[in-house]
């Protein structure tokens, strides 16, 4: 496995977990074994292409199984390594700080066009394009 450059942990995971579906996919694995399709149905908006090379990159660092079955037709199970397993507190951690962001009051509008109006105004006012900015 490729490391980073700088040797940070936090880049380390996210090159593993990164992207918009891999810890969503392990998410769903908590529950338990699931083949392809249920993981498909489970996750709305994802491609079979993306969900296969998502699968296949958490198999190759450990942290899915990819079980076959001997059967006709051919039946594939999906779960959570040991390693895997490990992820279950930042998942936890996830879903909190989503349930977080649902509930807190969205802010108006409004609000975020005037402090760009204002924003623009202070910049032509000193006649300085681009000294203030937004954070």
């Amino acid at each position: 496995m490729k490391r980073s450059a700088t040797g940070c942990s936090v880049e380390e995971a996210m090159r593993l977990l990164g992207g918009r579906w891999r810890l969503l996919l392990v998410s769903y694995l908590l529950d338990g074994p699931k083949r392809f399709n249920d993981l498909r149905r489970d996750v709305p908006g994802i491609s079979q292409r993306m969900l296969t090379l998502d699968l296949r990159a958490l198999e190759q660092v450990g942290l899915v199984q990819r079980t076959v079955f001997a059967e006709v037709p051919v039946k594939v199970e999906y779960q959570l390594t040991e390693d895997g397993q490990r992820l279950i507190p930042v998942v936890e951690v996830m879903r909190d700080f989503g349930l977080w962001l649902k509930s807190r009051p969205e802010p108006a509008p409004e609000t975020a066009q005037v402090e760009a109006e204002q924003v623009e105004t202070m910049d032509r006012l000193a006649d300085r394009p681009g000294k203030f900015s937004m954070l």
